[in-house]
């Protein structure tokens, strides 16, 4: 039987990043076919800290780094600096997301890896840009979330006091962003033969994703579409529909009614309220509830947890979870990127690489070294 070919197969990445919004890029482009080579640098990345620990590999680590290669870096030695232009020399894309200015400063910025290898592409994350009054703030996702305006839109809406989500979402969206631009340099690249630096601000990822972004540029007050959560058989139950057009289904399929039509409009939306509430927990069970809402034509969803997450039969059924095996043999499992191809494959081709790991096959199979 025939392998089937990956979208990205031949494509040399180096991922000198770390956290979440470089490596995802790198994941993403690894799960498509490139050999993605993650550059190991002193110090601890902040993504150990976060889930169970196997072997030295953190959840999120293994997520984010699981079908890439190792090799360790440091690049306050000038050896391994010029290591690093070496490899650049021998790759398509560089990815990184050290604050603006400090890859220039070990010799290794753009004009370096330019000057090696005209063709690169090269990826830079930052917080707010390579340039301007903020250029040189740490930026986590937190930060960007704040500055963005999505910490202040919630408490608004919600009448809480900020707080901050829990999901990297400025970090998934630079890392998103980055691997679409990073494609369309490829693309670009194969027309002209000149490679590009991409400078990627985390802010304006979020602003460009952001659905509400249009209220600040026209000075509209703001209309929530968030989905509301109502009591159920069961344990509440999640529609994504606006009152007004819960309330209309409801009175039409189902013949739900004021029970005071004449009443002034703020009493009667509170009525409302509590009618909508009593016909979602009076039903004889959950399924008679889902049953009812999907001839309404109202799209509703469980309230999952963490424990409960992947026995969703979208998530279970499709396979979005698989195993991969470590170089040491440790079996663990990764989500994999949501990419399928009528006739290509995708997913990681192995497993969540040690620290160094394959440094002397990156460097001979890229630079010839021995």
């Amino acid at each position: 039987m025939t392998q089937r070919l990956r979208p990205l197969d031949g494509l040399r990445v180096l991922d000198l990043s770390r956290a979440v919004s470089g490596p995802l890029a790198g994941r993403i482009l690894s799960d498509l076919g490139a050999d993605v080579v993650r550059a190991e640098l002193p110090g601890t990345d902040v993504t150990q800290a976060f889930g169970k620990v196997t072997r030295g590999r953190s959840g999120l680590y293994s997520q984010v780094n699981a079908g890439k290669r190792s090799i360790v870096l440091d690049l306050h030695q000038p050896a391994d600096v010029a290591r690093l232009l070496d490899l650049a020399a021998a790759c398509d894309v560089l990815v990184e997301n050290f604050r603006p200015g400090v890859l220039a400063r070990f010799g290794a910025g753009w004009a370096a890896v330019s000057a090696v290898n005209p063709r690169l592409v090269m990826l830079s994350v930052s917080g707010f840009g390579q340039d301007g009054d903020d250029a040189g703030r740490a930026a986590y996702a937190p930060v960007i979330h704040a500055e963005a305006g999505l910490i202040g839109r919630q408490a608004d809406i919600t009448g809480d006091p900020p707080a901050d989500i829990a999901f990297a979402v400025a970090d998934a969206l630079a890392g998103l962003h980055g691997t679409i631009a990073i494609l369309a340099a490829l693309r670009l690249r194969d027309r002209t033969g000149t490679g590009q630096h991409i400078d990627l601000s985390m802010l304006e990822a979020m602003l460009a994703t952001d659905d509400y972004t249009h209220y600040s540029i026209d000075e509209h007050p703001v209309r929530s579409a968030r989905g509301e959560v109502w009591p159920a058989p069961g344990g509440p139950i999640l529609v994504s529909a606006d009152r007004r057009y819960l309330w209309r289904q409801l009175k039409t399929c189902f013949g739900v009614a004021d029970p005071d039509p004449g009443a002034p409009l703020e009493p009667k939306l509170r009525a409302r309220a509590r009618v909508m509430a009593a016909w979602f927990a009076g039903h004889q069970d959950r399924d008679a509830l889902k049953r009812d809402l999907d001839a309404a034509r109202l799209a509703w969803a469980d309230i999952r947890h963490a424990g409960d997450v992947l026995a969703a039969p979208s998530v279970a059924g499709r396979g979005a979870v698989v195993e991969v095996t470590d170089g040491d043999g440790e079996k663990r499992s990764v989500v994999r990127m949501p990419y399928r191809f009528s006739d290509a494959a995708s997913g990681p081709v192995r497993g969540v690489p040690e620290a160094g790991e394959h440094t002397e096959d990156v460097l001979r199979d890229w630079t010839g070294a021995d």
